[in-house]
């Protein structure tokens, strides 16, 4: 079936284009949409354009789009964005792992930084604890695949992911939605605005977001693959004249959604050491408690200083902590547990001055970033009746300058110069030792004793320096039609390994240094007709690649965080979509990825020196081929507007981790979804229906790997949901 999945997407996008001609000549004219390139704006180079002028490889999602395909949160971003994974990490409910391009991190570990930014309202979020968004009153997503390092900055070696939620509104407004479904789904979210002068508003959002879990804790009996999460937003916006405005801003999220402890993939030894029959069910005995809460604060301001000038300030506060546990061995025995708490704080500030003139646009900027990142876990073997504990902390204090401009050499030739310093300062502490006794440690709660044996105990600092440059050159070959060459850089910055063990690994003191891309870019985008679309080949050089591995060692766990040499990455992605009657639209998108290690340097334990094994590795997360396809089809019901959005998406076999596991990898996959939206002839009100994984598939999103005796043979999968139908209703006031 597959196969099949896979022919029809790539055939429905390449007809899409090959007939977008035929489809012009015999379609009437229509009124552009906010599906055209030429309508939608974003903010990729920090300034408003229409996309079909910025010469990067950006996938825009608006609210109505996503509302139409049943979107619940930021991971739906996998399905449409050709070349992406944006999914839940293993063993979390709200830890968000992303990939662009085959680049980015799964290790959410605090210190280790992620390979693609997130922004929300152009704020930098620095971690992946509680980056999973639910989507509600967003005005749009946009996805930028490719290094961002000259605007960007740090980590977007992959890309940047730009959450962008709606401004208030200058009338008097208020939302109310309420969704049923299935495994007792129960969504309330309210959102409003309220003027209380022509030039000074307040709003709010609010979100209850419960469900049953997929699966139960056959242990506690408790829900599995459960969601409790609330979520609240207020903010205030002022505008004493048209040319000034300012915003600040308040978001805050609780989780107490149980732990996942994922599915044992394969049957151990002992009580409740079996593999259950539904991939979402556990026999874990570690606990069933969790706790993830983040909260921020953030003031923007902008002021038009003159026709040609504007200033835009962007000061932002957040933080965020995590208590939670997770059962390695997902049995009863305490043979691999992990207990675990996180917390981190980060003030940021950014300051940009805009420019346009007649030829010339552009943007400069300075950032600054200071942020602490600690935590403890313990990991509790119970054959070896010991406990390691781990814990640590991260101070970063990041100062970056930064400048874009873009050239109209000609009406119709445009040159882009962008550039990038950035010096990261970190202080990190390690502490790793052995406990006796299988329970939790001093770090822990656990009853005070001292360590038998202490594996890790330092405290390094380091200082990273990069610059990121980038070149596009872009000509519009028409007034709907724009391609591009570009070259851009980034890079991730270094660090140290909060796991590091200097018994087994003594350089890991030393932490490991940042890793980069250069990557080589050409495109064409615009509209034909009916048509939209947007197209780009790259080739990519990811050097000094950062891999985190953790293989079974004597007496317990060794971790690796290795700069282990290079890779190379290139591929091919086309999306967009075609009118194809007056009543029906198409939507695809299409990504093809060729990626393979040039070299990777592993610590051979045994020699105690660095091998490279690049023949025996593959990079995680990189399917050769992503698809999307979809259909929607509007009509008049009942007086009212029907719109019905059936969609399938594809995704090729792919690996979770750098060494292939038959085990754990997950085999090419589609999902089909449909949804159906019906709205009043008053636009006050209106119902839907959205069935997501229609097909029921089954398909793994990460895993955990730990053979052996010691572990029990501990390979444990996670998986994705399985299907749902939901109802719903919104009410607008």
């Amino acid at each position: 079936m597959n196969r099949l999945v896979k022919t029809v997407l790539l055939a429905g996008a390449a007809w899409g284009a090959l007939s977008a001609t035929a489809i012009a000549q015999q379609a009437p004219a229509q009124e552009p949409t906010a599906t055209s390139l030429d309508e939608i704006i974003v903010t990729a180079r920090r300034r408003d354009e229409q996309l079909k002028d910025v010469p990067v490889a950006v996938t825009a999602l608006s609210a109505e789009r996503l509302e139409e395909t049943g979107a619940t949160d930021i991971t739906a971003l996998q399905q449409q964005s050709p070349n992406a994974t944006v999914q839940v990490a293993r063993g979390s409910n709200s830890t968000l792992i992303s990939f662009i391009r085959g680049v980015g991190q799964q290790d959410p570990l605090w210190g280790f930084e992620p390979g693609v930014g997130l922004y929300v309202d152009d704020v930098y979020i620095a971690r992946p604890q509680a980056a999973v968004l639910d989507i509600f009153d967003i005005e749009r997503i946009e996805v930028l695949r490719g290094p961002q390092g000259s605007l960007y900055g740090r980590n977007t070696v992959g890309g940047a992911i730009k959450y962008v939620t709606s401004r208030l509104s200058p009338e008097a407004e208020a939302t109310v939605r309420a969704a049923y479904g299935s495994y007792n789904q129960v969504d309330l979210v309210a959102s409003g605005s309220l003027p209380l002068t022509d030039s000074f508003r307040v709003g709010a959002a609010f979100a209850n977001l419960t469900r049953d879990g997929y699966g139960t804790n056959l242990n506690t009996g408790a829900e599995h693959y459960d969601k409790d999460v609330t979520a609240f937003r207020a903010s205030a916006e002022f505008t004493p004249r048209d040319e000034v405005f300012f915003r600040l801003a308040y978001d805050r999220t609780q989780d107490d959604s149980n732990p996942r402890h994922g599915h044992r993939e394969l049957a151990g030894v002992g009580p409740g050491a079996g593999s259950p029959d539904s991939v979402y069910d556990t026999y874990a005995g570690v606990g069933d408690d969790n706790s993830v809460e983040s909260e921020g604060l953030s003031f923007t301001g902008q002021v038009d200083v003159s026709e040609h000038w504007t200033f835009k300030a962007i000061a932002a506060w957040r933080e965020g902590s995590t208590d939670t546990v997770i059962d390695f061995d997902n049995t009863p025995a305490p043979t691999l547990d992990i207990p675990a708490y996180y917390a981190d704080e980060q003030h940021t500030m950014e300051l940009q001055f805009q420019f346009d003139y007649d030829r010339i646009q552009g943007v400069f900027g300075v950032f600054y970033l200071d942020a602490t990142a600690e935590g403890a876990f313990d990991t509790i073997l119970g054959g070896a009746g010991i406990v390691i504990g781990t814990g640590g902390s991260v101070e970063t204090e990041s100062v970056a300058m930064f400048g874009d401009v873009n050239l109209d050499l000609t009406d119709r030739l445009h040159l882009g110069l962008g550039v990038r310093w950035t010096q990261d300062s970190k202080t990190g502490e390690v502490f790793r030792a052995n406990y006796l006794g299988a329970t939790r440690s001093p770090l822990l709660g656990g009853s005070a004793r001292a360590p038998i044996l202490l594996r890790t105990d330092y405290t390094n600092s380091r200082t990273f320096d990069d610059i990121s440059p980038r070149v596009a050159l872009s000509y519009d070959f028409s007034d709907d039609i724009t391609g591009y060459a570009s070259w851009s850089s980034g890079f991730k910055s270094g660090g140290f390994d909060m796991r590091g063990d200097a018994i087994l690994t003594p350089d890991t003191v030393n932490g490991y240094d940042p890793e980069t891309v250069d990557s080589y870019e050409m495109g064409l985008k615009g509209r034909a007709g009916p048509l939209s679309f947007s197209s780009a080949i790259f080739y990519n050089e990811y050097k000094d690649q950062q891999v985190t591995t953790q293989v079974p060692a004597v007496g317990g766990i060794a971790s690796f965080v290795d700069n282990v040499g290079q890779s190379t990455i290139y591929g091919a992605e086309f999306e967009g979509s075609v009118y194809l009657t007056e009543n029906l639209s198409a939507n695809f998108a299409v990504g093809y990825l060729n990626a393979e290690f040039d070299q990777f340097l592993r610590y051979n334990l045994t020699t105690m020196v660095y091998e490279d094994i690049s023949d025996q590795v593959v990079l995680q997360n990189a399917p050769e081929w992503t698809g999307y396809f979809g259909l929607t089809w509007q009509s008049q019901l009942a007086g009212g507007e029907l719109v019905v959005t059936p969609s399938v998406s594809y995704r090729d076999d792919y690996s979770q981790f750098e060494f292939p596991n038959p085990t754990l990898d997950q085999e090419a996959y589609a999902l089909v979804d449909l949804s159906a939206i019906w709205t009043a002839p008053s636009e006050r009100w209106s119902i839907g229906v959205f069935g997501k994984n229609l097909t029921d598939e089954e398909y793994r999103v990460g895993g955990y790997n730990f053979p052996g005796a010691l572990f029990n043979d501990s390979i444990i999968g996670y998986y994705g949901p399985p299907r749902t139908v939901t109802g719903s209703i919104q009410i607008k006031f």
